[in-house]
């Protein structure tokens, strides 16, 4: 094969606008009539809308999202306990005593502090420091709500 037997694909021809009435895409060019995109070297910047303020100017600019499964605790420390100097403790008795706002809302026992007294508390979450804490000062500790991610919760019985 040589050069001059290659076959072109010359069926395909350029389409040539502006050039006059009788051309098919003459006078306004498929640009309609007038306005600023019908001139020629109008670029946009992407975005713009056509001096309006920018949707993503118009956009509030608080960033990120609160996911609408997420649980509020209310923490509780070991330290507060210890203060209430009470045998049995619960929502109702912390709310009470002012350490948390609203009982209906969950509470988390965290292991901040010390405990010395032998108290059975009742909350719906604890951590395990504070759990082996209050354990070891002779209390008890029980947790409502089983907690979704221990090894325990997780693990699919054996068929």
């Amino acid at each position: 094969m040589k050069m001059h037997e290659l076959a072109t694909n010359s069926s395909k021809s350029i389409k040539r606008i502006g050039r006059g009435i009788s051309a098919g895409q003459g006078k306004t060019a498929g640009r309609g009539t007038k306005g600023q995109k019908a001139r020629t070297g109008s670029k946009f910047k992407p975005g713009f809308e056509g001096g309006q303020t920018k949707l993503a100017m118009r956009l509030p600019k608080a960033r990120g999202f609160k996911p609408l499964s997420r649980v509020e605790y209310r923490i509780v420390n070991l330290s507060d306990i210890e203060d209430l100097n009470k045998k049995t403790v619960d929502a109702a008795t912390l709310e009470e005593a002012g350490i948390i706002r609203k009982s209906k809302a969950p509470v988390k026992l965290l292991g901040g502090g010390t405990i010395k007294i032998a108290a059975q508390i009742s909350v719906d979450k604890a951590s395990a420091a504070a759990i082996a804490a209050v354990q070891k000062a002779g209390g008890k500790v029980i947790v409502k709500t089983a907690a979704s991610k221990t090894p325990a919760a997780t693990k699919q019985p054996k068929k």
